[in-house]
């Protein structure tokens, strides 16, 4: 295995993320408090809370945790889930069991850096870009054309980090049969799903399409609660989970059980953390519409078809890196520039940045950015 690179979006956090006046690049939906939360609770979870033992837990996960996630799936139970501190953990551990020296596998571009970063520590890797000049459509037939008879993994992930992109759901179809026509797993991140803005183009989850696929989701991005670091992937291999289980043993072992609970009370209430979230995302719209609407010579804007990001173009001489270095220096407003997206496997834009539309009240955040551009002119 080699050394993996600095992770970009990580190291620029460190450094920005809490000494920005406004984070107008956030990922996830605004949070909650604990007792927001625990307001949500029935009965026998609020008892589970004031009475919970911090002792270990299982490694696959608290029982009721895994039967309430099996509960999203059509197809999927509770033991086909396994949990995970996080979905990073997860896509990492998952990549080690499934690629070593001498596979293969595919990543679609532009994502998160872990999904091509920790396979290219692993095995070859060939990118399949999605094309921003056709609203970032997916070309499945170059996807089969990128499978090789040693192809392991094929790794997608929509609504997309970081263009919200959602690909048609015939065009998902299509990739779940090329994988079981070759013995392929598709690995699918479906963390940012629940937040399409139309609900009838909500992709179906891969674990219920396929039995070798696999479905990572976690509770940090539509749900809105990244503090409880609780990830999970939904495969019905039952020789793949156990591999999964035993890749554990190196890493967390188990999760954190005051996040269990707190992650069961959330997924029970799924439907209502998720409309409150779409509420407000479709409350945020019109602001970042707006605005960008009165720079129309600066940036080209379009809303995502899904999640709480979006990745507009910057159009000023100076570049978009320049434009998001000064503007955290200078006004505070912390937007991710396109090197952030950067891919060793495709060709990706370099004049995109990414902002957050999934917080409450981003006007303070527009308003600042707004000030700072007029003040340049």
């Amino acid at each position: 295995m080699s050394r993996l690179p600095d992770f970009r979006l990580e190291t620029y956090f460190s450094r920005w993320e809490f000494s920005a006046r406004h984070h107008l690049t956030a990922s996830d939906a605004e949070t909650m408090t604990l007792p927001e939360l625990l307001e949500l609770a029935d009965a026998e979870d609020r008892h589970a809370w004031d009475t919970l033992s911090l002792g270990y837990t299982q490694t696959y996960g608290d029982p009721g945790l895994r039967e309430a996630i099996a509960a999203t799936y059509e197809s999927a139970g509770a033991d086909d889930v396994i949990c995970f501190a996080g979905a990073e953990e997860a896509l990492y551990l998952a990549m080690q069991v499934l690629l070593g020296p001498g596979d293969h596998a595919v990543v679609v571009t532009p994502n998160y850096q872990a999904a091509e970063t920790v396979p290219l520590s692993l095995c070859e890797v060939t990118g399949v870009p999605l094309d921003p000049e056709r609203d970032w459509a997916l070309d499945v037939d170059r996807v089969a054309a990128a499978l090789r008879p040693n192809t392991r993994v094929v790794s997608v992930n929509f609504p997309n980090n970081p263009t919200g992109k959602v690909i048609a759901a015939a065009d998902f179809a299509r990739l779940a049969e090329l994988c079981d026509e070759r013995g392929i797993h598709l690995f699918s991140d479906e963390v940012y799903r629940g937040l399409e803005r139309d609900p009838a183009r909500t992709l179906p989850q891969a674990a219920d399409l396929s039995d070798r696929a696999l479905s990572l989701n976690v509770t940090s991005k539509s749900l809105g609660l990244p503090g409880l670091r609780i990830g999970w992937i939904a495969c019905r291999d039952p020789r793949l989970r156990s591999r999964l289980e035993r890749a554990k043993h190196y890493t967390t072992i188990c999760n954190s059980a005051p996040s269990e609970v707190l992650a069961r009370i959330a997924l029970k209430a799924r439907d209502r953390i998720l409309d409150r979230n779409r509420a407000l995302i479709a409350a945020n719209l019109p602001f970042f519409d707006a605005f960008f609407a009165g720079f129309e010579d600066l940036f080209s804007w379009r809303a995502p078809d899904g999640g709480c990001v979006a990745y507009p173009r910057y159009h000023g001489a100076e570049g978009v890196e320049s434009f998001c270095t000064e503007l955290v220096e200078q006004a505070g407003v912390l937007l991710l520039p396109a090197s952030i997206y950067r891919s060793e496997l495709t060709e990706t834009p370099a004049d995109r940045f990414r902002v957050g539309i999934g917080r409450r009240d981003p006007a303070p955040a527009l308003e600042a950015l707004d000030g700072w551009l007029r003040a340049r002119r």
